[in-house]
């Protein structure tokens, strides 16, 4: 009888541990969607970001309109009939080229863009997270989470497992 009551009484003080343990654990969660539509540096790098996009627009516009001249003038001459063999295979090339160009003008603008946007938002996101690290600190948040893509922003580095893992295996 006396060894039930030993074993229930640890029970209690496990329980009463693991209790302590859960309830201390402290989480949070930001939209940052939510943060970033409202900001005013963003709001200001999408503005810029924009006109940028516009001016790599018009270049590649402008490049569709020569090509399209070009092709209608070739066209013109192949069914006039002023043009021999060679010299439509010559400016048949010459189009495929300047297609290609075009073409590969699109993937550039896609990418500028993509590092435009990049630059711009870096020093915003680096002041946020920042922010959410000390807040993380300073709250006592075991972990912060982004409620807008369920992503982890913030962890206690009490919590990082990553060396168990590597350990258990093998790493």
């Amino acid at each position: 009888m006396r060894i039930h009551t030993i074993k229930s009484i640890c029970l209690c003080f496990v329980l009463a541990f693991a209790i302590q343990t859960v309830s201390a654990q402290k989480f949070g969660y930001v939209n940052s969607t939510q943060i970033l539509a409202e900001h005013p540096d963003i709001k200001a790098a999408d503005t810029e970001l924009e006109a940028y996009q516009k001016q790599l627009i018009a270049k590649g516009e402008q490049m569709v309109k020569d090509f399209e001249k070009k092709y209608t003038d070739y066209m013109a001459q192949a069914n006039g009939g002023t043009l021999s063999q060679v010299q439509m295979q010559q400016k048949e090339t010459e189009l495929g080229t300047e297609q290609q160009e075009i073409q590969q003008y699109e993937v550039e603008v896609q990418n500028k863009l993509l590092q435009k946007r990049q630059e711009l938002y870096a020093p915003v996101l680096n002041k946020i997270n920042s922010i959410l690290e000390s807040l993380g600190k300073e709250g006592g948040y075991t972990m912060i989470f982004d409620s807008s893509t369920g992503g982890l922003l913030h962890a206690d580095e009490s919590e990082d497992i990553t060396t168990i893992l590597k350990q258990k295996l093998g790493m």
